[in-house]
């Protein structure tokens, strides 16, 4: 157990991944909403996953975090690189660092008890933007979902968009196409086409419900 300093919080131990809960005995049916967690929210622009985590996290029976790629991505100010401009050295660097630092955010949130959810665009066929590098991160108990909604909700949402975070819809199209390599990956993916935000949620806990339950091997 990790020393617990004067303010009372667990200090997080250098280099490793924080050891993930047990899973529960086979026979119990877990509670997702009362279960510390690490869950990775996957999709493309447009798929609502950090609108979906952001409300998962603030609705939940237990202290859970919402750490966003893009938001800490963001921290840059001068000198951001931005993929829109074109995937490079220094963008490619900027997203390592962004994604050590959420991968370092979480391991100590759950160090003292609170699940976290991330959301990020993972790509299946490109190791750089890869789920290796969060299981490295964050440790080997992430549990990592796909939301993955039809190209015309995408493209609809993304036209709501403003700023940096608007694509053009031939980049949506591209990445949304790219993202359908999850098919067949065996990770759970959730097509939230026709659901709003809070029934999203609910089927993320019976998608999480059933990892706790039997794990799979992602």
């Amino acid at each position: 157990m990790p020393a617990t300093d004067v303010t009372g919080h667990v200090r997080l131990p250098p280099g490793g991944p924080v050891a993930m809960p047990s899973p529960p005995p086979a026979h119990s049916v877990p509670d997702p909403t009362t279960t510390t967690l690490a869950v990775l929210l996957i999709g493309p622009a447009g798929a609502g996953k950090t609108s979906v985590a952001r409300y998962w996290a603030g609705h939940r029976r237990v202290p859970t975090a919402h750490i966003s790629l893009d938001d800490v991505r963001e921290w840059v100010r001068s000198g951001f690189a931005d993929p829109q401009s074109g995937w490079n050295d220094n963008s490619e660097a900027q997203y390592r660092l962004a994604r050590r630092t959420c991968g370092f955010a979480a391991r100590n949130f759950l160090a003292n008890g609170i699940s976290c959810i991330l959301d990020d665009a993972v790509f299946p066929d490109r190791p750089v933007v890869g789920l290796g590098g969060w299981k490295r991160h964050v440790g080997p108990g992430l549990l990592p979902v796909v939301l993955l909604p039809g190209l015309d909700v995408v493209l609809e949402r993304n036209a709501r968009r403003s700023g940096n975070r608007r694509l053009t819809d031939e980049e949506v199209a591209r990445i949304h196409g790219r993202m359908a390599g999850w098919y067949g990956s065996g990770l759970p993916i959730i097509d939230n086409s026709q659901l709003d935000i809070p029934r999203t949620a609910q089927l993320l806990d019976d998608v999480l419900a059933r990892a706790l339950t039997s794990p799979p091997a992602w």
